[in-house]
């Protein structure tokens, strides 16, 4: 049985691409840095529209760094630091190519707990603990990746019932909890 199809970005081919493609998942999270969650998703398919149509990682991890960069830098560009993520996507692909056959459903299928998934994520360019916890419970929630100890090693974005993350965006409900959690959150750390 596949996962049901993901619902981040407000367009039906970018979700449908982070749903049918673990390594365009990744790197939509990779980009999801001081951007809008929907921008930082929508990313993949934007690539893959400027490399003729597929997400490679192996294409992209064999291009030069500068090309790949010019690519996430057209107009409009896929993040707001073009130059910075581009290199860190690239950094990602290099690394799935390198340990990961260029796949990163590699990445967690032959993981037996929630620590060793969390630590093979953090280990990436650009994935700091919260990042890693982040993506542990995407695949999680929304994947069906749940060796155990899962909700553990994904800390408080594990946790059920709540609206923290883009782990627990379902549908424009969900995505309005979120919103709203994370304005909170900032509120609550100014104050």
């Amino acid at each position: 049985m596949s996962a049901p199809e993901l619902h981040l970005t407000g367009n039906d081919d970018a979700d449908r691409l982070l749903s049918e493609n673990p390594s365009a998942l990744l790197i939509g999270m990779t980009l999801d840095q001081q951007v809008p969650m929907e921008k930082a998703f929508s990313g993949p398919a934007v690539i893959a529209e400027r490399m003729g149509g597929a997400f490679d990682v192996a294409k992209i991890a064999a291009m030069d760094v500068d090309d790949f960069v010019a690519i996430c830098s057209e107009r409009p560009a896929i993040h707001r630091f073009p130059g910075a993520m581009g290199k860190r996507v690239h950094a990602v692909c290099r690394a799935l190519v390198e340990e990961y056959d260029g796949d990163a459903a590699n990445l967690w299928a032959d993981v037996t707990d929630g620590a060793e998934l969390k630590k093979r994520v953090a280990a990436l360019p650009g994935f700091g603990d919260q990042k890693a916890s982040i993506f542990v419970a995407l695949l999680g929630k929304q994947r069906g990746v749940t060796p155990m100890g899962w909700r553990e090693a994904a800390g408080r974005y594990g946790d059920d019932g709540v609206f923290r993350s883009v782990a627990d965006i379902v549908d424009p409900s969900s995505l309005s909890k979120v919103r709203q959690t994370k304005k909170e959150e900032k509120a609550k750390a100014r104050g």
